[in-house]
């Protein structure tokens, strides 16, 4: 990000200039910022443009434009058109309220203050303009991106913390100019005049070219160590005084912004795939069946004169055919999936053991589209620093010429994620220092007393820890987390650094005396390092990835500078095939945009899914390149939780998101889909049977209105039941055995076998259910009537085998039976019946279905009916039972077996389930129940790890900076009491 300004970026954003205290003779942008996905404008195209990718809308926006053509579509003009509607309206309602809720969550501090006609008035954020001269308190955000006038510390200096911006906690340092330092009373601000010229609106967060010209006065140039940037909050500074030069999406921090990309899960992607085949097919069906009405036009159409025939133009009967099938795509898939995604995501809102009371945070999902994708995750990036560790330093061990304390190897033990989940939150002087002998061999004149005086002297003195005292506690202020601990451990041990002036730092020794010690500073220079070229770079990827072999336990580190050669055209295929050998690829030193390009590198050319977590804005970019992106709410701000997918407050909260929640909706999302296209296939393609038999004249073998009910409410809840309550196994069950994971992430459940399985299945379902009873009834005179079968009287007796056959199979594919499974097996059946009964008698009394009068009382009157009931329904499931019992015999899976174990745990009350290493579970527990017998109490806490930041002074790291360390350092008398601004 960093790097000279381009030509291109000045001539895309021209120069401006400024005028202090005067009307501005330009307009510039104002202050209004929005962060939402969607505005009044873009809305309706931006969201149409991602629900027409869904192929099931593009198909059904398809028919519905079909049947407005006259004389085509035999169900009429609307029956596509206002269900889609529907669908589209539930998708847009849901996209807003997860919108609305992200804005809500990603609000900033509304308010500041700005000078104006010669007092300081609080406006709120957009209301601040180009010109304005802004003041900005300890702890507040900064509104727009202004230079500085003036500030309550030595030398205009102030200290501002990025996090919003670059993700770093570590405090910088930035100086006005000694030609405003003097300006700070309203006075003198009102009565400064000039002009500032700088250069126009660009995304370099570390560069910026500008001049001030006051009147009467020299010119004198700004740069970047002028500027305080939108998004950054000041810290240890009482008060900062700034001339706006860019407002809203002007501001560097909105240059950096992009938009949140438009996500597609795998599963979608794969669905998508799927139901085009699917159109293929129901072009197919539709070519036949219009070939087969010309061929029988031909041959009976004299003949058989009382029927109906369709047209004679074979287009037109192609149009009809093809939606007069249009539903073996379901349609009501689309809003069953909507909720079941929307209800998965409360679920993840709700888990309480997501949630960390510390900050009253919950685990939140901004997005539900990507439920399953969390289950199929098989590459990881994370942030490293402040990510894994929560910047969390103390001062456990230590050296001593020779000798160390603070270790003690027989109470050790290795830590597990629910060790360091239960940590609590170190406060300002947490130290976990704990071995008296240190101070016992200084009291006892050990051999080494000299050297420990010493080294707990240096800890004390040779830091750039600022002291700050709050009544009688002293706050450390300190540039980094290690730096602090230091300085905390040291006092625990009694050599406590109490104050600072320009020449000396002064501690308070254990013996009591005041001791004033000469401020030391080190400086160690670093050899130069060989640049790596891209010829011996490829040279050395290849050769080092063929001697480890595909799979190995190494782990690649690769810092920034020589990652520049390796993400190159030349190189990239060499480094990416050995760091996919490796087991782990560590990055350091690196930039936002080569985070992004490493995972954007991975997602192109490996076909996984690819997942990536941070808590700083400098994650920002991976989490929006990555398949699923992740925010924490952590120390560094809420810019890459603002920006992520799904949103956690702790590290370790990533093991259930993945592993329980995200396994479980992959698995309830795709028994979901597979479902539902199983139960259309079953209904709509015995229309194809029926046309054998009619003559393909487009008739109907079930009556209009059961059609178009049958996914709305008769087998409506069983694929709600399916992808809201169903789960596999236990999450105890999946989070003690990850290698289940595995089924969800190589997607065993869900391919194009499975898919296709489920469709050959629901094809022999249909078979069974059309033929069955039409050949039995047709033989049989009493439903002839000696002229001809009576087929509404055969289409309602399918419809009721079809709609038992499809819940019976529902209920062999729930795994975790709950009073809402049978809710939806058994009284889906039952509804029908009585819809069926209730139906059967509203003629004339309700002027429909005339056809259907009387029709329930024939078919429950009918023998054969009863028979079947049983029969054809046992037929059609009989051969999934048989093989889900010869897998289940033969070739027993991992998750089988779990699930045979948790039954016998039921069963006996007791789990005797295993780990990877083959010991039982609860032999393991009494292991680890004695050895923290052993364990000192510090190692086990009862709540969760987050870090109190103690925001610090941090000092110019850059060799170059605008203040050096040592300025720093002497400018500051903490013994002295700062100004103060009116």
């Amino acid at each position: 990000m960093s790097g000279a300004t381009s030509s291109a970026d000045l001539d895309e954003a021209p120069a401006r200039t400024i005028y202090l205290n005067q009307p501005q003779q330009s307009k510039f942008r104002d202050n209004w910022v929005s962060t939402a996905k969607y505005s009044v404008v873009t809305f309706l195209p931006r969201f149409l443009y991602e629900q027409i990718r869904k192929a099931a809308n593009a198909f059904f926006l398809f028919i519905a434009l079909l049947q407005q053509i006259p004389d085509v579509s035999p169900t009429g003009r609307y029956t596509t058109l206002v269900p889609l509607l529907f669908i589209l309206t539930i998708a847009g309602i849901k996209e807003i309220i997860e919108d609305y809720v992200s804005i809500i969550m990603g609000k900033a501090v509304p308010k500041t203050k700005f000078l104006r006609n010669g007092m300081w008035q609080n406006i709120i954020w957009k209301e601040v303009a180009v010109g304005d001269i802004v003041k900005v308190t300890n702890g507040q955000h900064l509104p727009a991106d202004m230079i500085i006038i003036s500030s309550s510390e030595p030398q205009a200096m102030c200290y501002i913390e990025t996090a919003n911006l670059d993700g770093e906690t570590n405090l910088k340092i930035r100086q006005g100019l000694s030609l405003t330092a003097s300006l700070q009373s309203r006075e003198e601000l009102m009565k400064v005049s000039g002009r500032i010229e700088c250069e126009g609106p660009n995304r370099h967060l570390y560069d910026f070219i500008g001049n001030l010209r006051l009147d009467g006065q020299s010119p004198v140039p700004v740069g970047p160590d002028q500027i305080l940037l939108r998004g950054a909050q000041l810290r240890n500074t009482q008060w900062v005084l700034g001339i706006v030069v860019y407002t809203g999406h002007d501001t560097k921090l909105m240059q950096n912004s992009t938009k949140a990309p438009l996500k597609r899960s795998n599963v979608e992607k794969v669905t998508n795939m799927q139901i085009l085949v699917l159109f293929c097919i129901l072009l197919v069906m539709a070519l036949v069946s219009s070939v087969g009405a010309l061929l029988w036009n031909r041959t009976h159409g004299e003949v058989v004169w009382y029927l109906e025939m369709l047209s004679v133009n074979f287009g037109y009967n192609l149009l009809t055919f093809i939606i007069l099938y249009n539903n073996l795509i379901p349609i009501s898939l689309l809003v069953t999936l909507e909720v079941v995604k929307f209800t998965q995501a409360l679920f993840i809102n709700w888990d309480i053991d997501m949630y960390y009371p510390e900050t009253d945070t919950p685990a939140m999902a901004r997005t539900s589209n990507l439920n399953e994708e969390l289950g199929q995750v098989k590459y990881l990036f994370s942030d490293k620093t402040g990510t894994l560790t929560c910047n969390i330093m103390n001062f456990k061990k230590c050296s001593i010429a020779g000798v160390t304390y603070g270790h003690f190897p027989e109470l050790e033990r290795e830590r597990s994620s629910e060790d360091f989940s239960q940590l609590p939150p170190p406060t300002s002087e947490s130290c976990e220092f704990d071995d008296p002998r240190l101070l016992q061999n200084i009291e006892n004149d050990h051999p080494t007393a000299v050297h420990i005086q010493e080294f707990l002297t240096l800890l004390a003195v040779c830091h750039t820890v600022v002291p700050e005292r709050q009544g009688n506690n002293i706050i450390y202020q300190a540039s980094s987390p290690d730096e602090g601990a230091l300085v905390k451990g040291a006092k625990k041990l009694g050599y406590v650094f109490t104050g600072r002036t320009p020449h000396s730092v002064i501690i308070d020794a254990v013996s009591g005396k005041c001791a004033q010690h000469r401020l030391l500073m080190i400086v160690v220079k670093q050899h130069p390092l060989c640049k790596a070229t891209r010829a011996s770079l490829t040279q050395h990827c290849t050769s080092l990835g063929e001697s480890l072999g595909k799979e190995n336990d190494i782990a690649l580190i690769i810092d920034g500078h020589t990652l520049k050669y390796a993400l190159s055209f030349e190189v990239r295929q060499s480094f990416l095939d050995l760091a996919l050998s490796c087991k782990a690829v560590i990055c350091c030193r690196v930039s936002p945009l080569q985070k992004s390009e490493i995972v954007d590198m991975v997602k192109k050319h490996v076909n996984a899914i690819t997942l990536a977590i941070g808590d700083g804005a400098n994650d920002v970019g991976m989490i929006q390149t990555a398949h699923v992106g992740v925010g924490i709410s952590g120390n560094e701000g809420m810019q890459a939780t603002n920006c992520s997918d799904y949103a956690i407050a702790q590290f370790s909260y990533l093991e259930k998101l993945l592993l329980v929640h995200g396994a479980w909706s992959y698995n309830r999302v795709t028994k979901c889909i597979l479902y539902c296209f199983y139960k259309n296939v079953v209904l709509y393609i015995i229309e194809l049977w029926f046309a054998f038999v009619n003559g393909f004249s487009g008739q109907i073998l079930f009556e209009r209105w059961c059609i178009g009910l049958y996914n709305v409410i008769f087998t409506a809840l069983p694929p709600f039941t399916l992808g809201i309550f169903e789960r596999s196994c236990t999450q105890d069950s999946m989070l003690r055995f990850p290698q289940l994971y595995k089924i969800t992430q190589n997607a065993d459940g869900f391919n194009t076998r499975v898919f296709w399985g489920h469709c050959i299945n629901a094809l022999i379902h249909s078979i069974i259910l059309f033929w069955f009873p039409l050949k039995v009834l047709e033989h049989d005179a009493v439903f002839t009537n000696g002229q001809g079968i009576d087929y509404l009287f055969v289409g309602n007796i399918v419809y009721t085998y079809v709609v038992v056959t499809v819940c019976l199979k529902a209920g062999l594919e729930t795994t975790a039976w709950t009073r809402f499974s049978h809710l939806a097996v058994w009284g889906s059946m039952l509804l029908w019946l009585v819809f069926f009964g209730v139906y059967s008698v509203i003629w004339p009394t309700i002027p429909i279905a005339p056809d259907m009068m009387g029709q329930a009382g024939m078919v429950l009157r009918c023998g054969y009916f009863w028979f079947g009931l049983f029969l054809v329904p046992t037929a059609c499931l009989v051969k999934d039972v048989a093989w889900t019992a010869a897998k289940h015999t033969y070739h027993k899976t991992l998750l089988e077996q779990v699930q045979e174990l948790e039954m016998k745990t039921r069963e006996l009350g007791k789990a005797m389930l295993r780990d990877s290493n083959g010991k039982s579970v609860n032999e393991r527990d009494h292991l680890l129940k004695r050895l923290s017998r052993k364990t000192p109490p510090s190692l086990f806490r009862a709540h969760s790890v987050q870090q109190s930041v103690s925001h610090g002074y941090a000092f110019s790291q850059e060799e170059h900076g605008v203040v050096s360390q040592s300025q720093v350092v002497r400018s500051y008398d903490t013994t002295k009491r700062r100004t103060e601004i009116e």
